[in-house]
């Protein structure tokens, strides 16, 4: 490979064009994706999932969805199918469906075989004893009492811990390594330990689990996975990872990290996601103002737009933290080629066209989609009295305002030219029927009245309007980084506005042709989504992401 090609690739890229090189794997490439099912997934795994699918395409190679099921305390079945359908939804097919729960009987044995051959041994001690021993980093560690046990003494215990027939805590299995080591993970870690808690695949055969650094690299050699691509906090257990599979002589999988891209204003730690759905921030981890996957689909982002972003912004050795408007301008990107124009009118006003004819009506014609040749196109009703934005309509108006006003005109959309002649008002003074006429000459489509208006506004049709409700969203967060502040919990910086509900919108009747996850852009305002629990009586439209966008105009400077 020339300098050049070499340059063009990522870091990963590089390192696996390296192995080829070297016939290090000369038969296949081979990635997994092993999440935890404790939670859902969120955007950070988006990253991870992509990076894995893609290495894997690029090289003709497979990529595996393997769970990693190890700790029955927080492991549910739920979580599995969540997972298995936010990546399906993202457009990525696993080659097989694994579990680490399927290797509990070999990774036994393999602890057996690091017992007989002097690299394990059983620990008596407590949690706090452990963890006292195994020092500072500036302070070496000091061996367990128990850790000259002879072997067979070792695999007796650890029989009998498999057996059940002691309680939880009470004894560990531990890899005898080096506890002087500078890496404290290589401090004699833990490799088993005693639970008596119900496994959601394996019940209750089980009484004792694999910890994470025993269990994820023989689950990788076990599949034969060439590349382990970690994020950068796995770096320092890549020694732990290789002495495994060095003292157990199997399949030499080899590990890479790559840096967390973190996005502003969201978290991506399950734990403190989790809190939000408990302390009731929330209603639920696919709420849209979670970074979850099913979050994210839920507010109307496009599969599409969230791979896009993946690949735009790559694999890095570093962390940094991504603009919220970068993924919102693909989000944008996205929905312009795919949503269909919807008119939707938030805060409405009345207006009454004085003379158009009484109890008369007519079908317009709009366009589905302009941006798509083959979206096709639907009929909107106009009558006497329709509905406009209350912003759409000034009694003093400033300069280089071309909406509605007294003696002034304007354009409806796909409809015809109004001029407003008189307004009515309550005893507050607020605005609460604007009347006007219309000139029947100047219909969209075959004007020929020679009225020149530089505004157009959208409307809904008084009889025919849909009554929605808006769940307008916001950022969850009034902070970028809110989990960076020390002495600060993250639950201080949650937006108190993040979820505004307008429950007085009216749209024009094609929205009852809507399914759930349908997107529109209502015109002038937003793009929108229909949520899942929208019913025939109540339409409910999620806010995706405003029509303006920020981080082009950025870009652009």
């Amino acid at each position: 490979m020339s300098e050049e090609q070499n340059k063009s690739l990522n870091f990963v890229e590089q390192e696996i064009e390296t192995d080829i090189a070297n016939d290090r794997y000369p038969k296949h490439i081979h990635t997994r994706f092993p999440p935890e099912p404790n939670g859902f997934l969120h955007i950070g795994h988006a990253t991870a999932i992509c990076l894995n699918f893609a290495i894997a395409k690029k090289y003709n190679g497979k990529t595996n969805l393997r769970f990693d099921d190890t700790n029955p305390t927080t492991e549910k079945t739920d979580y599995v199918d969540a997972i298995k359908r936010d990546i399906a939804w993202l457009g990525f097919k696993w080659d097989n469906e694994l579990y680490a729960s399927d290797y509990f009987d070999t990774l036994y044995e393999y602890a057996v075989d690091l017992i007989k051959k002097g690299l394990a041994y059983v620990d008596d001690s407590t949690s706090e004893e452990i963890a006292e021993m195994k020092g500072t980093p500036t302070v070496p560690g000091k061996d367990s009492p128990y850790r000259e046990r002879s072997i067979e003494e070792n695999l007796d215990l650890f029989s009998r811990m498999k057996a059940g027939e002691f309680p939880d805590g009470s004894r560990t299995l531990r890899a005898k390594i080096d506890m002087q080591s500078d890496n404290m993970l290589m401090r004699d870690p833990l490799i088993y330990r005693i639970k008596h808690e119900h496994h959601h695949r394996t019940g209750d055969k089980w009484c004792l689990y694999p910890m994470y650094d025993f269990a994820h690299g023989q689950s990788d050699s076990l599949e034969k996975i060439t590349h382990s691509l970690c994020s950068l906090e796995f770096i320092h257990h890549r020694p732990v990872y290789e002495w495994f599979i060095e003292k157990l002589e199997i399949f030499p999988s080899r590990q890479i990290e790559f840096a967390r891209r973190n996005v502003a204003y969201m978290i991506t730690s399950k734990r403190k996601l989790l809190k939000l759905v408990e302390d009731g921030v929330v209603t639920g981890w696919d709420d849209p103002r979670m970074s979850t996957i099913s979050g994210l689909r839920r507010k109307g982002y496009p599969p599409a737009a969230i791979v896009k972003f993946c690949d735009s912004i790559g694999v890095a050795k570093r962390e940094n933290v991504v603009e919220l408007e970068m993924l919102e301008s693909f989000v944008r990107a996205e929905l312009n080629k795919i949503a269909n124009r919807i008119m939707i009118v938030s805060d409405p006003i009345k207006v009454t066209i004085t003379n158009y004819p009484e109890g008369e009506s007519e079908m317009l014609p709009a366009i589905n989609n302009p941006e798509e040749e083959n979206s096709g196109s639907h009929e909107i009703p106009f009558s006497k009295e329709i509905f406009i934005e209350r912003s759409d309509f000034m009694l003093d108006p400033p300069k280089k305002y071309f909406r509605l006003a007294p003696n002034k005109t304007v354009r409806l959309k796909y409809a015809y030219i109004i001029e407003a002649e008189s307004y009515e008002q309550d005893e507050n003074g607020n605005i609460i029927e604007v009347k006007c006429k219309y000139y029947p000459s100047s219909k969209s489509g075959s004007d020929n009245s020679g009225i020149k208006v530089k505004g157009v506004i959208h409307w809904v049709d008084a009889k025919a309007g849909v009554p929605v409700r808006l769940n307008e969203y916001d950022k969850l967060f009034t902070d970028p980084t809110p989990t960076s502040h020390e002495g600060k919990d993250y639950l201080e910086f949650v937006n108190p506005d993040s979820l505004i509900i307008n429950n007085k919108a009216l749209a024009e009747p094609y929205i009852k042709e809507a399914k759930p996850l349908d997107y529109f852009q209502s015109m002038r305002k937003a793009y929108y989504t229909v949520d899942q629990e929208s019913t025939d009586d109540l339409i409910i439209l999620n806010k995706t992401v405003g029509l303006k966008d920020s981080f082009k105009k950025k870009q652009q400077k």
